[in-house]
């Protein structure tokens, strides 16, 4: 009996021992399998970093025109804070128009540049000092460059990856308090923890608390999916072993604070406390104060849960007990917390002009024809660009109040979306793209109507038949033209009648009045002649991919294109005839600091330089006395600019297309679906356009003339030369010397003077 009894023992304890063996078997592949999994996937570059791309610098010197409302505007914008001491970077004190400034680190394209304070005084709406802390002056400082967002992949990730150096000493502490208070002893996972977890959950009949390590959370942020199974528990399990085996707890504890989910605004996921202090707070974690840390260990527990704006007393109270925690462990005082737990939770607003789909949009399209995409989602480079916020600010305030206007006075109907509208701000000489809005949802990363949305231009394509017309000699600004109606034959036996928008026709006209009234028929009377597959070619020259089909309509702008094509031929226009392409990007940076690529300016004539400079200048007329002079009043006293409006057929598109000597902005205003909007360009795209140019610090048109062209005095209605204050419709523009234009009857100068005249010009 007892020899059966010891046998059976002994069988039950070889039984126990192969299964206990087969278990650690099964353990060491599993452990052997998860730990190649992990070596592979974590080792090297731990994340996948997206590129961060930056707005230009604002380069500061003495002379430059700043307010102290705008310099203020302006230290906001880059989320620096007023203070009475200048104890870390990021603050800035100011005693009237004198700001002292601890500049952060920047990096820049070509340089990095050290934190330092400076010295900036402003006077008389400019900058009239500008000093280190040494006294010393500096000739020219940049501000920091402004971080307008991230091409991240397709998942949505985006982070900004801190090294142990750059994180501050309490939030490790802090998290491990709150979170995994066993951090620094356990091997992965801790069973008391969910041995206590489960006991918890089962007392309540729902889940209250959770067991996982840093560890855990780490593998399930960073390897799994959301999937919440036994089997998932325990490769979870597996993994947090595995990583515990390989690496030490200081690199852990940084790739969990790189690592996890703290947010989201729409397809981005705000994943790592680096890029979540600047989503809650708008500024760098090394930055933050105890109560604004505590916060983002507080929604770490569940961050749409504790959404400090959606649900701000539930964040407040996780965070407050955050606090309370802290103060328990010793980790800072009792009168910290307290301090702590009275101040505001201090989340930004939600970034209303912080980030900018539309543009970044345009970024990247440049960016993949020179880089892969793997390289733009994951490799961690700087992207440096033309943008510039305060030009941006002005085209979306005035893109969102002039729909908002126009909606008011023209509702849509039941079940209709309001009006759109895209706006384009450039640099003409550079090709320099500094500001887009793609619709008036400026913050909507969906359709960019400045990109992707082509529509009939309309009466943008007269500058380009003018100009076809210059070129070939035969006609100037004074020539007069025929605004009578016209019937055209088509194919089929169809005949096309076009009509003057007035329904009115002129009879003969001057070129220059032509253009500036935007009078159809004068224009297709003149294409015609000029031949409309020369006007056509001549939209290839300026820079569209595809010459447009050369027929009569092309004349009266029955050609489709997105803001970005327009601006792309006005760009010409305003560069006096030279092709420059459109451009975003200045420079590209890697991880390391070291520039990969530059985009130079690639400069090319299109045009007779003195042919596009008499279009210009009656471009001027357009804003001084046609279609667009109800802009006019409302720019800056003494501003020359020159542009053009544009109304496709039933008013279903309106327009404006302008330029500065400096600046050229291209404006759309219709419906996503096609319909009628009863506004024309210059009722309604015209404003748009003249509040972004009245916002900008611009210049006026004003080229030299070419030598081959001279100043000629007209009758701005018939074209006729006149004396100075002859005529009352007197106008001034530019011809090729020695055009024989005769003199308006009684506005001639005496012979006398004629002869003395030629003599001189002999």
């Amino acid at each position: 009996m007892k020899a059966r009894t010891r046998k059976r023992l002994r069988g039950l304890a070889i039984g126990v021992a192969a299964l206990a063996a087969l278990a650690a078997l099964a353990f060491a592949i599993a452990f052997f399998y998860y730990d190649r999994e992990v070596a592979q996937q974590f080792e090297g570059r731990r994340w996948t970093v997206p590129a961060k791309v930056y707005a230009a610098p604002i380069e500061l010197y003495v002379g430059l025109p700043f307010t102290i409302d705008d310099f203020l505007a302006e230290l906001e914008r880059l989320k620096y804070r007023a203070a009475t001491e200048l104890d870390r970077p990021g603050s800035y004190r100011r005693r009237r128009g004198r700001f002292e400034i601890a500049v952060r680190a920047a990096r820049f394209a070509d340089e990095l540049r050290p934190a330092q304070i400076i010295a900036v005084t402003i006077e008389g709406n400019a900058i009239s000092g500008l000093r280190a802390a040494d006294g010393a002056d500096i000739p020219v400082f940049r501000l920091d460059p402004l971080l307008i967002g991230s091409i991240f992949p397709i998942h949505g990730e985006d982070r900004i990856v801190l090294t142990p150096d750059d994180v501050p000493p309490l939030l490790p502490a802090a998290i491990k308090a709150v979170e995994d208070r066993k951090f620094d002893t356990h091997h992965g996972i801790d069973l008391e923890a969910i041995a206590r977890a489960l006991w918890v959950n089962l007392r309540a009949g729902k889940v209250e608390q959770g067991g996982s390590t840093l560890t855990q959370q780490l593998v399930k942020s960073y390897f799994l999916d959301g999937r919440r199974t036994l089997g998932r528990k325990l490769e979870e399990a597996m993994m947090a072993l595995a990583l515990e085996a390989r690496y030490d707890k200081r690199d852990l504890m940084t790739a969990y604070i790189n690592e996890i989910y703290l947010g989201q605004q729409g397809d981005r996921a705000i994943h790592g406390f680096g890029l979540a202090s600047q989503f809650w707070f708008a500024k760098p974690l090394d930055e933050l104060d105890l109560p604004e840390l505590a916060l983002l260990v507080a929604i770490v527990r569940g961050p749409p849960y504790y959404d400090p704006r959606r649900f701000p007393d539930r964040a407040r109270k996780r965070r407050d007990l955050v606090l309370r925690v802290l103060a328990q462990q010793g980790i800072v005082s009792g009168e910290a917390a307290a301090a702590a737990a009275q101040a505001p939770l201090g989340v930004a607003a939600r970034p209303s002009g912080g980030y900018y789909p539309a543009y970044l949009d345009f970024v990247r399209r440049t960016l993949r024809r020179d880089y892969k995409e793997a390289d733009l989602t994951e490799a961690g480079l700087s992207v440096f660009t033309s943008f510039d916020p305060r030009a941006q600010l002005a085209a979306e305030r005035a893109i969102e109040t002039e729909l908002a206007r126009l909606d008011r006075t023209r509702p849509p109907p039941a079940g209709k979306s309001g009006l759109e509208g895209a706006a384009i701000v450039t640099l003409p000489q550079s090709g320099e793209v500094i500001a887009m809005v793609g619709g008036r949802n400026v913050n909507f990363d969906g359709l960019n109507r400045a990109l992707a949305s082509p529509r009939a231009i309309g009466s943008l394509v007269k500058p380009f038949v003018y100009l076809a017309a210059i070129e070939s000699g035969r006609w100037n600004a004074t020539s007069v033209l025929d605004d009578t109606p016209i019937e055209v034959p088509l194919s089929k036996g169809k005949v096309w009648r076009p009509q003057n928008y007035s329904r009115y026709a002129n009879g003969p006209v001057s070129m220059v009045r032509a253009l500036s009234e935007s009078l159809n028929l004068a224009t297709v009377h003149l294409g015609l002649d000029v031949g409309v597959a020369k006007v056509a070619q001549m939209f290839g020259r300026f820079g569209l991919d595809a010459t447009p089909a050369p027929l009569p309509s092309l004349l009266l702008g029955a050609i489709d294109l997105p803001p970005i094509d327009v601006a792309q031929l006005y760009n010409g226009l305003a560069n006096g005839g030279f092709h420059v392409p459109l451009r975003a990007v200045r420079a590209v940076v890697d991880a390391q600091g070291e520039r990969l690529g530059a985009y130079p300016v690639k400069i090319a004539p299109v045009a007779a330089p003195d042919a596009v400079y008499q279009v210009d200048r009656m471009m001027t007329y357009v804003i001084a006395r046609g279609t667009g002079r109800a802009a006019a009043a409302r720019l800056p006293r003494g501003l020359i600019v020159a542009g053009k409006t544009g109304s496709s057929s039933d008013l279903r598109d309106g327009w404006f297309a302008g330029f500065s000597g400096t600046h050229l902005a291209v404006v759309w205003i219709g419906y996503d679906d096609n319909r009628p909007t009863g506004v024309t360009g210059s009722s309604g795209s015209l404003i748009v356009w003249q509040k972004i140019m009245s916002a900008l610090d611009t210049t006026s048109w004003q080229p030299p003339m070419p030598e081959s062209l001279e100043d000629m005095a007209i009758d701005y209605a018939s074209g006729l030369r006149v004396t100075t204050g002859c005529s009352q419709d007197e106008v001034v523009v530019a011809v090729p010397r020695g055009t024989p234009t005769p003199y308006m009857a009684g506005c001639a100068p005496p012979s006398g003077i004629v002869d003395w005249l030629r003599g001189i010009i002999r």
